[in-house]
């Protein structure tokens, strides 16, 4: 019973995910001016509200299960969470607060300072899953040579 729920339920979300693609691409056209392009901007904002809800509902009740059934799975947990942490400190730190022309996109040093921190976490990020990759696909091969 729990196999059919999980496959409704992604199902469901992935119905919503192509109405909420439709709505983006009238909003990011604006064809329509007036009504239109008010629904379809509310539309998407109720629709990326409900999909975060679940995932945000999908993911604690699987934490808790894991919780549950692991023995050392909270302490990997929360050396992640710290882990994640100390990216996003220190990548704002490294963030120098002129990223962003502050004149001509009329913000304050502080969000400009806060674009530069986003994109310096998307870069350790992004180096990040490159090593995993790379890792993931060269030590079993070194393994199987054995």
């Amino acid at each position: 019973m729990k196999e059919k729920t999980d496959k409704i339920l992604t199902l469901a979300l992935l119905g919503l995910a192509i109405v909420m693609t439709a709505i983006a691409f009238v909003f990011a056209l604006n064809t329509a001016n007036g009504g239109m392009f008010d629904l379809a901007f509310w539309l998407l904002i109720a629709m990326m509200v409900v999909a975060i809800g679940a995932i945000v509902l999908f993911l604690v009740k699987k934490l808790a299960e894991r919780f549950a059934t692991e023995k050392g799975y909270l302490k990997k947990f929360l050396i992640l969470i710290g882990i994640a942490l100390v990216v996003l400190v220190l990548s704002y730190l490294l963030a120098r607060g002129d990223d962003v022309d502050l004149v001509k996109f009329g913000i304050s040093e502080g969000t400009s300072k806060l674009i530069g921190a986003a994109c310096i976490v998307c870069y350790i990020l992004s180096i990040g899953a490159v090593c995993a990759i790379v890792v993931a696909e060269c030590l079993p091969k070194s393994n199987k040579k054995k």
